[in-house]
């Protein structure tokens, strides 16, 4: 059976559902799935959860998903460049469960293991760690530590973005796109991955394969794309 999807909408065809966890890859603007998020978006589903590092700027990335008001809750680490979420957020309108960005991770790595749970002294001592499970153990250095329980995180469904899949979905991730897309396409029960070229089983190399295919169910391939810049920076032409 083939995994690979003519378009992003159909490879979502019969997966998605109101109320739905999803698992995004992507770190700042790098790595974003954004034909996926497009074919979420269009196909009006609400009231959805996303676990990802950020929710992109505004009309781009999650943030498209924010203005459509179809994202309920977000668990994020960083959301500094998004007017809307901060407009929701403020007003109530949106739902924030701040997560340290290792700990996100190490969460979505937690949940693709099977391991409902973990303990970190990230957090220990501030607003992260209000409702959260305490408990000492003693440390490398035989020191006794207060740690916080942190859940893993078993999504619904992941969406991720890699750069060269085979037909098998075997995947490669290109460089800082890597960070959360790899975790993120294990915790998934179903994971659907965008890529900017398919090539023939075999034509991988075994040893620069990033995730096997295993992990993934449904690929489609998004090319061409634009290169976005989430700042641009520039300096005046020096005089002649």
């Amino acid at each position: 059976m083939t995994k690979l999807y003519p378009d992003a909408a159909s490879a979502l065809a019969g997966v998605l559902r109101d109320d739905m966890l999803i698992a995004a890859g992507g770190f700042g603007l790098c790595g974003l799935p954004e034909r996926l998020l497009d074919a979420i978006r269009d196909s009006g589903v609400k009231g959805l959860t996303f676990a990802s590092n950020n929710a992109g700027i505004d009309n781009e990335g999650i943030g498209k998903l924010l203005r459509t008001r179809q994202v309920k809750k977000m668990i994020s680490s960083y959301v500094g460049e998004n007017k809307e979420f901060e407009r929701q957020y403020l007003a109530g309108e949106l739902e924030v469960e701040f997560c340290p960005q290792g700990t996100l991770a190490e969460r979505m790595r937690a949940g693709g293991a099977g391991i409902p749970g973990f303990y970190t002294r990230t957090g220990v001592g501030t607003e992260v760690a209000q409702g959260k499970e305490h408990k000492d153990f003693t440390d490398r250095d035989g020191v006794m530590q207060t740690y916080i329980l942190e859940h893993g995180i078993f999504a619904d469904l992941a969406i991720v973005k890699a750069w060269k899949a085979d037909e098998t979905g075997n995947l490669i991730f290109r460089k800082t796109a890597r960070n959360f897309n790899l975790p993120a396409a294990t915790c998934g029960k179903i994971c659907v991955a965008e890529v900017e070229e398919v090539v023939p089983a075999g034509a991988l190399d075994p040893d620069q394969i990033h995730l096997a295919g295993v992990f993934v169910n449904r690929i489609v391939c998004g090319a061409p794309y634009d290169k976005k810049i989430e700042f641009r920076t520039v300096r005046e032409r020096e005089a002649a």
